[in-house]
């Protein structure tokens, strides 16, 4: 199964750039990591009182994501879905039954740190580096859309997970991998995705 790794800060393009890549190809699922936040009255608190909760770390249900992700690299088949809930703060479950997976696409904030646990495991990744401002925009269009928040929220909450974004990887080395590339507003994504499936 070919892995593929989507990356980059809120706003940069993630889910679109994951939704063109299925559309190219045959036998693919995307797997977000927003979908994998934690549940449960500790979250709730946390949520409230730990600024940028939802950007950091600690809000990441790593053991239900690892689960979900060997599962479908182990068996080639994903018998669920999984949706996050932003306002009731809980994850939906889906029966959707998807066979012959030859592609997983592994896309969210979070998706660089979880490359980084496996180790010599051959997968390509992809860092989204798009301007900060046409970042924003999206983001504060999304939260008022999806998330419940009022646009000074949105602002303030962008800017802060913006700068986690960037801290949490500054003195981080990544390895040297022939199949990381990093994707630009400019970049001809069709030339990326020729040299990844050809």
């Amino acid at each position: 199964m070919k892995l593929i790794f989507i990356s980059g800060p809120s706003g940069s393009g993630k889910t679109t750039l994951s939704k063109k890549i299925i559309g190219k190809i045959k036998n693919g699922i995307i797997l977000s990591t927003d979908n994998y936040y934690k549940v449960g009255l500790i979250s709730k608190f946390l949520s409230k009182f730990v600024a940028s909760y939802f950007d950091r770390s600690i809000s990441f249900n790593y053991k239900l994501f690892k689960k979900d992700f060997n599962f479908i690299l182990n068996n080639g088949i994903s018998i669920q879905e999984r949706s996050y809930n932003f306002e009731k703060k809980i994850i939906n479950n889906f029966f959707n039954e998807t066979n012959n997976i030859n592609y997983l696409i592994v896309e969210g904030i979070f998706a660089k740190e979880f490359s980084g646990t496996l180790g010599n495991q051959n997968y390509s990744f992809l860092e989204l580096k798009i301007n900060k401002n046409d970042c924003m925009k999206r983001v504060i269009l999304r939260d008022l859309k999806e998330r419940g928040k009022a646009k000074k929220q949105a602002e303030d909450d962008f800017l802060k997970s913006w700068d986690i974004y960037y801290e949490k990887f500054k003195n981080k080395n990544t390895k040297n991998n022939p199949n990381e590339f990093t994707i630009t507003k400019d970049t001809n994504i069709d030339q990326i995705l020729k040299k990844l499936f050809d």
